[in-house]
């Protein structure tokens, strides 16, 4: 009865939120406190919250503050040589743009946001594409995959989430991943190459005039013929209209509607923006250095890392108190979306401990997989997390899918370590999953349909995931 249970708890919860009938933070409150009660153990969920909340404060503390963090470096203006960098690199040759698109969603992706990610990307790349009348699909399916990819850092979400589900430490699960994540990135940059040469045979190395303007990219060309009439912003929101960056001015707005002059709205990092500091910007990229330095060598746990890098970004950066609070309410949404995720999904993970419908869910898959496959559980899991990541939430997946594995392949003798790192490798081919909203802003931003995207990126994504799972084999990471 348990086991029918829990699986009909995770499938209920997987239908509501792609359905998007319940928000994440609802579905993952709700749903497990329902089946509780189901249970007959509804008298101990105060318990099983408790427990889980306990657990999972350090894994929120940090993705809150890591958010304030990055927020804060795009806010002062410490990636903006780089993308100014970048833009001089590509000039007008199609294999240095498409090269410098992963570079730069590479770069701006350490924020751990997909949606200001592709929005710079796009705001500073867009005009190149078009002014040379490159594939527009190469730029959205680079730029998805370097995202993917670096999407497994700590504080991008699916690192966070497979510690919170499995109550591990998450600076254990993603700094021994650092070697076949650095290949996956790698193969992308080749790609890259490969998809540049491409469109450099078939465009030919071209004149480009003013296109880079004080350090930013502007379209000059207004294209009457091109009109956009539909982008999805958000969480399935949709409609034509404005979208801005969350990150409180850091990108200039970027008008998706009917007027002709729309394509002149790519502005990409606004170089007037009041929250520049050029004067710090060595301090600022030194911390940032000494930040990720100390992440790697474990020198203090991951989230005190943050949470005193945030603190001592905010008090430089903007030592005026008013200052200060307008850049926490400039990423008060990441911050509060993240975390109340977290939180809610100490609910839902010690719901399915706590009642043991984990134990005999478990105990049903131990049953069904072949005796022969169970020591290949991580490999499994690995192969497995490229179409559920792809077909289902990182939310569905994390929460309602790797518990179950991971107590199928600790049956036999595979640690929840491994199971954990193995979850990881279908990122790249997740960030172009219907079901991530920032996928959206992407094809949105680069006036590319939907279909068009998932034509030309599955293929790729997918050869980049097996990469990850190669190479963390071959590591013996996995």
């Amino acid at each position: 009865m348990l086991t029918i249970l829990g699986f009909a708890m995770i499938a209920t919860f997987l239908v509501l939120i792609m359905l998007k009938k319940m928000s994440p933070i609802a579905a993952l409150v709700l749903i497990p406190a329902l089946f509780c009660v189901f249970v007959g153990k509804g008298a101990k969920l105060g318990d099983y919250v408790l427990d889980g909340v306990t657990g999972l404060a350090p894994t929120a503390a940090m993705l809150m503050f890591a958010i304030v963090y990055f927020g804060v470096m795009i806010d002062v203006g410490l990636f903006d040589p780089i993308v100014r960098g970048i833009l001089k690199f590509c000039k007008a040759d199609p294999l240095r743009i498409v090269v410098g698109t992963a570079l730069l969603a590479a770069i701006v992706s350490l924020d751990g946001d997909g949606s200001t990610t592709f929005m710079i990307t796009v705001s500073a790349m867009y005009p190149l594409y078009k002014r040379l009348k490159m594939s527009l699909v190469v730029m959205t399916g680079v730029a998805a995959m370097a995202n993917g990819v670096m999407n497994t850092l700590p504080w991008g979400g699916p690192t966070a989430r497979a510690a919170t589900a499995l109550k591990l430490d998450a600076s254990d699960i993603f700094v021994p991943m650092i070697p076949a994540l650095a290949v996956g990135l790698l193969f992308v940059f080749v790609l890259s190459y490969v998809l540049g040469r491409r469109e450099r045979t078939r465009l030919g190395v071209l004149t480009l005039d003013d296109v880079l303007v004080e350090g930013h990219v502007q379209e000059k060309e207004t294209e009457k013929a091109e009109q956009t009439e539909t982008v999805l912003v958000g969480a399935g929101g949709s409609g034509p209209g404005t979208t801005r960056a969350s990150a409180g001015g850091s990108v200039a707005a970027v008008d998706l509607g009917d007027d002709d002059e729309s394509e002149d709205g790519f502005q990409g990092l606004d170089p007037q923006r009041a929250t520049l500091r050029p004067k710090l910007y060595w301090f600022n990229a030194l911390l940032t250095v000494g930040l990720l330095t100390s992440m790697i060598m474990e020198w203090l746990p991951i989230p005190v890392l943050f949470l005193l890098g945030a603190a001592l970004a905010l008090t430089v950066n903007f030592p005026h108190i008013p200052d200060q609070k307008a850049r926490l309410a400039a990423h008060a949404d990441n911050v509060l979306n993240v975390s109340g995720m977290v939180f809610a999904a100490a609910v839902f993970t010690g719901v399915l401990q706590g009642t043991g419908m984990v134990d005999r869910m478990a105990t049903w898959m131990v049953d069904v997989i072949p005796a022969g496959m169970g020591p290949h559980m991580a490999l499994v899991t690995g192969v497995l997390s490229l179409p559920l990541t792809y077909f289902m939430s990182n939310d569905g997946f994390y929460f309602g899918v790797l518990p179950v594995l991971a107590e199928a392949g600790a049956a036999h003798g595979v640690t929840p370590l491994e199971m954990a790192r193995a979850s990881l490798v279908g990122q790249p081919l997740h960030m172009s999953s219907p079901l991530v909203p920032a996928v959206y802003v992407l094809v949105g931003m680069a006036r590319v349909e939907f279909g068009d995207h998932t034509r030309f990126v599955v293929k790729w994504a997918a050869c980049t995931c097996l990469v990850i799972l190669g190479a963390g084999i071959l590591f013996g990471i996995i």
